[in-house]
């Protein structure tokens, strides 16, 4: 297994406690949970040679099981998705040359990202791991900052060197931009989408360094790596007519659920 895709999951969270189990329903009226339409995303990238869903909760885990997903109990130590996936690299062993975080709340992940961003991390020998950003339209702007004035955590932010290495990530909108944009229009603001492709020695060595002060401030496990000094890669992908959102609060269900409906997804 060179490539492999691991879908961490957890059920309690202090936002939406039991996520990965929450029902959307698409296009046809079926209603599948979060974790079944991450896994379903992971399923259309033809460059994983296996995926897992990794979890502590045994509910996760028949539910998975249940749709087909192979599965990896993990301790409820992990603070994070990535402390969760370096636990499911140990138990998968050697061999494997890659590996791909789909964070469990993000079903709407085109492949296109997903294949971007194992790309680019092969490309760029000097970086620890990669991820992706895509650049916001107005609309999408405007909803994060909607989000933010309402005292909502939404979606993260992101900026970067000339060379598209991190500088930071955010869960506030940043850069600050005073400009009105048009609901298409292109803005200087990058949305994060919360996929991670991790070298392994990266991924071994993330649960011994110390969480620091912007980690533990913002609550975003990424910072670690630039904390501690570790180069990460941005990759910036197109959405291509797709819309994105991941799902961080209940409020958010209809506005994923509408997308899903909108763009035909079963």
């Amino acid at each position: 297994m060179k490539t492999v895709c691991i879908i961490p999951a957890r059920y309690p969270s202090v936002r939406f406690p039991g996520k990965p189990l929450a029902l959307l329903r698409g296009a046809t009226g079926e209603a599948r949970s979060l974790i079944e339409r991450s896994w379903r995303a992971a399923r259309e990238v033809d460059r994983f040679d296996a995926i897992f869903v990794a979890t502590d909760d045994t509910r996760i885990a028949e539910a998975a099981q249940g749709f087909g997903a192979e599965v990896l109990m993990t301790s409820d130590l992990c603070r994070n998705g990535t402390e969760r996936c370096a636990e499911a690299l140990a138990l998968l062993g050697p061999g494997v040359e890659m590996v791909v975080n789909l964070q469990g709340d993000a079903p709407l992940t085109p492949p296109w990202f997903l294949t971007a961003l194992v790309d680019g991390l092969e490309a760029d020998s000097q970086a620890a791991l990669a991820t992706p950003i895509l650049r916001c339209d107005g609309e999408t702007l405007a909803a994060l900052k909607a989000d933010r004035a309402a005292g909502r955590v939404g979606g993260t932010t992101a900026v970067c060197d000339s060379e598209m290495r991190a500088l930071y990530f955010s869960k506030e909108v940043i850069p600050y931009t005073s400009e009105t944009y048009a609901a298409e229009a292109p803005t200087p603001v990058f949305h994060h989408v919360g996929v991670y492709a991790y070298r392994p020695w990266a991924l071994h060595a993330y649960p011994d360094w110390p969480v620091g002060p912007l980690e533990q401030l913002e609550g975003l496990e990424q910072l670690r790596f630039l904390e501690a000094g570790h180069r990460v890669l941005c990759v910036e992908v197109e959405a291509r007519g797709r819309k994105f959102w991941e799902l961080n609060n209940p409020e958010d269900i209809p506005r994923i659920e509408a997308m899903l409906t909108g763009m035909g997804m079963p």
